[in-house]
């Protein structure tokens, strides 16, 4: 039982694919990497990469790690101001925090994060909802640590005699900046 990382990076991709459809010029994509090796790393840069990649519009410049931290998801930023400048259309960060750290460092280098670059991210935490009302997020992809009840129903089915899948995948959103002030007061992490 848990999150599909795959499917994450894949709604991140399918969320960027959508709001730049109908335009032709390149969307150049800095990525900022969870720690290397771990899973929601691997995965949520394959599930991103595999819808992208059907379009050569979409091309990702630079990819680091960031550490799923907001210290080093700010520093990597400013590394790829500093070699992108304003080449960069697209930050997709594997996590919220990479995210924050970054809008810092937008900001910072004297742009308009969620303007002048699209930020997308993922595990949809109220700090990113918060950046989201205030204009300097655009999406963030839910992940969610909310198992217990998903969990009791998979006891009460079993209990039943039903038959459960070998993988039950967490039910999780994707909340644009559109639906954040709505949606912020259900949040429960």
């Amino acid at each position: 039982m848990g999150s599909d990382f795959v499917e994450e990076g894949r709604s991140a991709g399918r969320w960027l694919v959508e709001k730049t459809k109908g335009t032709t010029a390149p969307v150049n994509i800095v990525e900022l990497q969870g720690t290397v090796g771990s899973a929601p790393a691997i995965d949520r840069k394959k599930g991103f990469e595999e819808i992208i990649k059907a379009d050569p519009k979409f091309k990702i410049i630079r990819s680091q790690t960031g550490d799923f931290t907001r210290a080093k998801g700010k520093e990597v930023m400013e590394a790829f101001l500093k070699a992108e400048g304003k080449k960069i259309n697209v930050l997709y960060a594997h996590n919220d925090d990479m995210a924050i750290g970054a809008i810092q460092a937008i900001e910072e280098a004297g742009m308009k994060p969620a303007k002048d670059i699209i930020i997308i991210s993922i595990d949809a935490v109220k700090g990113a909802f918060e950046a989201m009302m205030a204009g300097k997020l655009n999406v963030s992809v839910e992940c969610s640590p909310l198992l217990g009840p998903q969990l009791m129903q998979a006891v009460k089915d079993l209990k039943a005699g039903k038959t459960l899948p070998k993988r039950i995948v967490t039910q999780e959103g994707i909340f644009p900046m559109e639906v954040a002030a709505k949606e912020f007061p259900n949040r429960k992490y």
